[in-house]
């Protein structure tokens, strides 16, 4: 087995800008800098931007977003540099990041994603094991231990894991999406079209799922509800149109 499919699609899941209502004092400077850092990252100026992450740290030293962002920085720059040093520097900020917030989802994607990348892919499967049984109702830690099994090729384990969240919480549409998306991948159509119908029945603003219930209708020969109005399909309805 390899990471390869896991790395591409999970490598960069976006920095993180805390909310600010409600923030005070330190916690509001800090915001600022982790807002700013974040622009700058998003336009490719990756050292400025870990600058005002930095400054973010310095106001706020448990501010656990700061953390993950100056250890996403540092890990992009790692691997466009080919700098052994800053991956190794990225990986004690986001254990750091963990320090500070241990359920923190982004973190625990970030630094999975670089011990598959650094060949320790047995790592970071323990890392987000020992999440789960640190936390075993936690959503995160469960659908990302089964995207990483997934990844990995081992559907049958990536569906226990989303399978067990759901008898915990069997309303939440981000755990039916990934089932439905699971089952699909494994060609069971009909169940996975059941699934993403669940999750539109309880959040019915999800453009991408309804797109799926589309084509997955279409694939199986069924009829798509029509919308409220009468005239369109219920993905058509929540879809936008350019």
């Amino acid at each position: 087995m390899n990471g390869r499919r896991y790395l591409r699609r999970w490598a960069w899941a976006g920095l993180l800008l805390t909310a600010v209502a409600g923030s005070t004092g330190c916690r509001l400077v800090a915001d600022g800098e982790n807002a700013t850092g974040v622009k700058l990252y998003q336009s490719g100026q990756y050292d400025a931007a870990l600058q005002h992450f930095q400054k973010a740290l310095g106001r706020d030293p448990r501010n656990a977003d700061a953390y993950y962002n100056m250890a996403s920085t540092m890990h992009q720059l790692g691997k466009l540099r080919n700098n052994r040093e800053m991956l190794q520097k990225a990986e004690t900020l986001y254990n750091q990041c963990l320090d500070q917030y241990p359920d923190h989802p982004e973190c625990h994607r970030g630094l999975a994603v670089l011990l598959v990348e650094t060949g320790r892919s047995d790592k970071a499967f323990t890392l987000l094991k020992n999440w789960v049984i640190r936390s075993p109702e936690s959503e995160d830690a469960r659908i990302e231990l089964a995207r990483l099994y997934d990844e990995f090729g081992d559907r049958a384990s990536a569906q226990r894991q989303l399978e067990y969240a759901l008898s915990i919480n069997p309303a939440s549409p981000r755990l039916l999406t990934a089932l439905g998306h699971l089952r699909e991948e494994s060609g069971d159509l009909a169940q996975a079209l059941v699934d993403y119908q669940r999750a539109l029945s309880i959040n019915p603003h999800q453009p991408t799922v309804a797109a799926r219930v589309a084509t997955l209708q279409s694939r199986l020969g069924q009829a798509a509800p029509l919308s409220a109005g009468g005239t369109r399909t219920a993905a058509e309805s929540w879809t936008p149109k350019f």
